[in-house]
């Protein structure tokens, strides 16, 4: 399962500039609102460096790592949930994605407009938000109107789901995003369908200058102050920075590089990090002559739905999964000393695959 990202935010804060640097795919970066027209789409392979182990323990054919969709969608501006600039084709995008990563400018730089002539990440923030909420309550209270006739006519569950549904207007007309209503996970199945926007899980992406990193600056703590009270999660990037980085093909270039602004790893790495964690996303590992490849399932996966991801007839016919961990692998080098060493374990399909697994699936179809 391939995790798709969407990078959204107000026009001229970097988004284009960033998913440049992430991404194979060119986006055209410029100085005008707009310039985005149509979501680019980039995949990019996810950085493991279990993988470089395994490579040098199995010596495959090939190596082949899991990877992040990023998509760059059309800035946003006041008023697209009642399509004022490109806000019907944003919302439209947007809804396809697993989680957002939500761009925030945090830099001066007067060579560069802002849509509203100023730098106020707090207020910026809150546009996108208002936008999205907008639309979400009006997807909301369509289904009300549904839903309130076949309650009037007695119908209990109409009226359990009425009651759900008004829940989360209230909630969206306090300026409050859809992710934190205070409801059931079997209650939260009542607005499924309406893939609302502002429940989709978010990652601000503080986006300053060279200067201020690697802690950011004052912009980026007004930020860090909402992700906090959303308990969302926040990152600080410099998308010029990425842009340098991503031109450096040798690895003791990047990390002097790195080293240079106090970096330990890259922005895109810490984004990466952050999607996984927030989509309670993990990786295990198959490992054979031919090819060690990483494969990406949920936390809290049993090992035939794990197998599945490899192929449906894997999670139809599962006999069995066997185990190794990549610290045993290491230890004894090959698969066959950790068998002998009896490192390989043997699991039903009640075992949970836990991140850095290796496994090798049984099954019969």
């Amino acid at each position: 399962m391939a995790l798709k990202c969407g990078i959204v935010g107000l026009p001229n804060v970097g988004k284009s500039t960033l998913f440049n640097a992430i991404s194979n795919n060119k986006a055209e970066a410029a100085n005008f609102p707009f310039c985005t027209i149509e979501p680019n789409v980039g995949v990019i392979t996810v950085p493991d460096e279990r993988l470089t182990i395994l490579e040098g323990l199995v010596n495959p054919q090939k190596v082949l790592p899991t990877t992040v969709e990023f998509v760059d969608i059309a800035g946003l501006v006041k008023g697209a949930s009642k399509g004022e600039g490109l806000g019907n084709q944003f919302l439209a995008n947007i809804r396809e994605v697993d989680a957002i990563a939500h761009v925030v400018r945090c830099f001066v730089n007067d060579n560069v407009v802002h849509v509203d002539g100023r730098v106020d990440p707090v207020a910026d923030k809150e546009v996108i938000d208002a936008e999205l909420q907008l639309k979400d309550l009006e997807s909301i209270e369509k289904k009300i109107q549904r839903i309130e006739k076949i309650a009037k006519s007695g119908d209990a569950g109409a009226k359990k789901e009425l009651s759900i549904l008004e829940n989360y207007k209230i909630h969206l007309e306090s300026g409050k995003n859809a992710r934190s209503v205070q409801v059931d996970a079997e209650d939260k199945k009542v607005v499924q369908d309406l893939q609302l926007l502002t429940s989709k899980p978010v990652i601000y992406v503080a986006n300053v200058e060279e200067a201020a990193l690697p802690d950011g600056n004052a912009h980026s703590q007004e930020l860090h102050k909402l992700a906090d009270e959303e308990n969302a999660t926040m990152v600080v990037v410099s998308a010029s920075i990425e842009a340098q980085i991503a031109e450096l093909e040798d690895a003791e270039e990047r990390t002097l590089f790195l080293e240079e602004y106090g970096l330990q790893e890259s922005g895109l790495n810490k984004l990466i990090k952050a999607a996984y964690s927030i989509l309670n996303l993990i990786t295990y590992f198959t490992a054979g002559e031919k090819e060690v490849k990483a494969w990406t399932i949920r936390k809290g996966w049993k090992a035939p739905q794990a197998a599945g991801v490899i192929h449906t007839d894997f999670e139809k016919g599962f006999i069995r999964a066997e185990v190794i961990k990549l610290i045993d692998y290491e230890n004894y080098k090959t698969e066959l000393a950790c068998r002998e060493a009896g490192k390989i374990a043997v699991e039903g399909k009640e075992y949970i695959v836990q991140d850095g697994d290796i496994m090798h699936f049984r099954f019969n179809v």
